[in-house]
This record gives structure tokens, C-alpha cells and sequence, in this order.
């Protein structure tokens, strides 16, 4: 197989599928990683094809204890502890990660581990699986099952049901661990790129890319999303994490409400909340990872 992969996504719904012939896996709050364990160490890749592998380093040390040439799919994720002292995930420790230097990444990782939390398995040469991806999923889940059995943590299997009763209860009490939704994904499916799961979440999100700014590309104020709109104002530490990616163009461009800002090349791509992107209000929540 080679590197990078293209991964599987998963397409927004507004309810699970029924039926016996789906799976059902918590969608924890972290970044898509994949992981590549190689004849002689371990690589990691982000969703769109970078080499994170040094902003990872703990799940790389740990990742040593798979067989030579296993790939896994999952999510790099936080876990920091409440206000209660309950650990839950954090998506802005895994963003700051992610965003940080390979030094400060370090730094990072001594005081808040990572877990890697892995749906799925691509590739199990000694298995005689060397590309995993045709089989349906119940058979790489068991095998994934069987390669973590002798791993253990930080490296540890997703929950996944087939029952959707168990499915509704984790999507109903789980939200306060960090738990955003719901993941259903057909038994027999292989796995492919592109958007073959369904999800449901608690506050779903769709993906626009960023055509531009206000403010300053080191302070922007607001984002221009391809809708056409601008978002509301961003938060601290939105603004922070945002202005690495923005590209400014030369001139002007306008809302289709007629709103100026200054366009921007780039490849950023940002989450805003589904359901606010009517009468030019939209909400960012994230930058998506690259």
C-alpha cells in the first residue's frame, strides 16, 4: 500500500440506520490519524496525507509493539481531566498539539499523553491481509480486535455495536465525556475513500473552505466561507490557530450580502455549524485538521 492512503469519511444524517446489517462506533473528538507501522518504526499520517509523525511522537514509541507493517486507522485524542476530575476528550489540547512544533509537541506530550483510539485496520501482511481495505468491515474489526488484544493502551480499540439500543444510549450519555456522536457503518462494506459511513452528531458541522478574511491575516476578525458569508466574529483562540493557513490576495471581494473582505488563497478548510449558515451568519467551530 502506499503512503499516503486515502481515508474513509463518513456523510452527515439526521438519524442512525436500522437494521441488523450496520455497526455502530463512538465518534471521539481528536484528529484523524492514520498509523503505519513500518518494518523498522512507525509513521503517522494526518486526514489529508501529511507525515504528523513528530507532533506524535508518544503514539509513535507506543505504536512499536504492532506487527511490522500494520496500518490502522483511528484518531489521535486528548483526554484531560474536568472540572469534576472526570477525563474527557479535548479537541483544542489534540488542535494545540497538532499545531505545535515537533519541540513543543514534546513538551506537549510529557504533561498530557496521547491515546490513539483506532476504528479500523487497512493492512495485516502476517495475517495474510498485506491490503486489508476489500474485506467487508466485521472481518477487520475482529482482526482488529485480535492485533490491540496484545497492545493495550495508549493504543486501544474504538466501542462498536451492532445493537442500536446501545448505540442511542452512548449517543444519549456519553456527550459530557467528550463523545460527539454516533458512526454506523455497514458490515459488509470494504473500505473505500470518500464519504461511505453515516454519523449522527450532537452538533453537526459542514466543511467550507476559506475564500478570505477581515481584519488582518495575523489577527483576522471573521472568515469568508465559500457559501458565500461571512462567519461571526471568531474567538481568541480560533483567530490564533487560523491565520497560519490564510494566504491574503490582492484586492477586495464581497458577500453575496455584500460584506468586503480580503480574499485569501490557501487550503484551509473550517467546520461551521450546521444549520447557521442561513442569513449570513455562520458559526466556525473549528479549523479542520490537514
Amino acid at each position: 500500500m502506499e503512503w499516503p492512503v486515502d481515508v474513509a469519511l463518513a456523510r452527515p444524517v439526521t438519524q442512525l440506520p436500522t437494521g441488523p446489517s450496520w455497526a455502530c462506533e463512538i465518534k471521539v473528538d481528536g484528529h484523524r490519524t492514520v498509523l503505519w507501522r513500518t518494518e523498522d518504526g512507525v509513521r503517522l499520517q494526518s486526514r489529508n496525507g501529511r507525515d504528523v509523525t513528530a507532533l506524535w511522537m508518544d503514539l509513535s514509541v507506543a505504536a512499536i509493539s504492532l506487527p511490522p507493517n500494520v496500518i490502522l486507522d483511528g484518531e489521535a485524542v486528548m483526554y484531560l481531566a474536568d472540572t469534576d476530575g472526570n477525563a474527557r476528550t479535548s479537541f483544542a489540547a489534540a488542535q494545540s498539539r497538532a499545531l505545535s512544533s515537533p519541540r513543543r509537541a514534546r513538551e506537549l506530550a510529557e504533561r498530557h499523553p496521547a491515546t490513539y483510539v483506532a476504528f479500523d485496520i487497512l493492512a495485516h501482511p502476517a495475517a495474510g491481509f498485506p491490503d486489508f481495505r476489500p474485506r467487508p468491515y466485521v472481518e477487520r474489526r475482529q482482526v482488529l480486535l485480535d492485533v490491540l488484544a496484545d497492545v493495550g493502551p495508549p493504543i486501544v480499540p474504538v466501542w462498536s455495536t451492532t445493537d442500536l439500543e446501545e448505540a442511542l444510549l452512548w449517543f444519549e450519555t456519553l456527550e459530557g465525556t467528550g463523545v460527539e456522536g454516533i458512526v454506523a457503518k455497514p458490515l459488509r462494506s470494504a473500505y473505500k475513500a470518500g464519504r461511505v459511513w453515516a454519523k449522527v452528531r450532537h452538533a453537526d458541522t459542514v466543511d467550507a473552505t476559506v475564500v478570505g478574511f477581515t481584519g488582518t491575516a495575523r489577527h483576522p476578525k471573521a472568515l469568508a466561507v465559500r457559501l458565500v458569508a461571512l462567519s461571526q466574529r471568531l474567538t481568541t483562540a480560533l483567530s490564533s490557530v487560523v491565520a497560519p493557513r490564510l494566504v491574503p490576495l490582492a484586492g477586495r471581494a464581497f458577500t453575496k450580502a455584500g460584506e468586503s473582505y480580503t480574499p485569501a488563497g490557501g487550503d484551509a478548510v473550517v467546520e461551521v455549524m450546521a444549520g447557521t449558515t442561513r442569513h449570513a451568519v455562520v458559526t466556525v467551530t473549528r479549523l479542520r485538521s490537514t
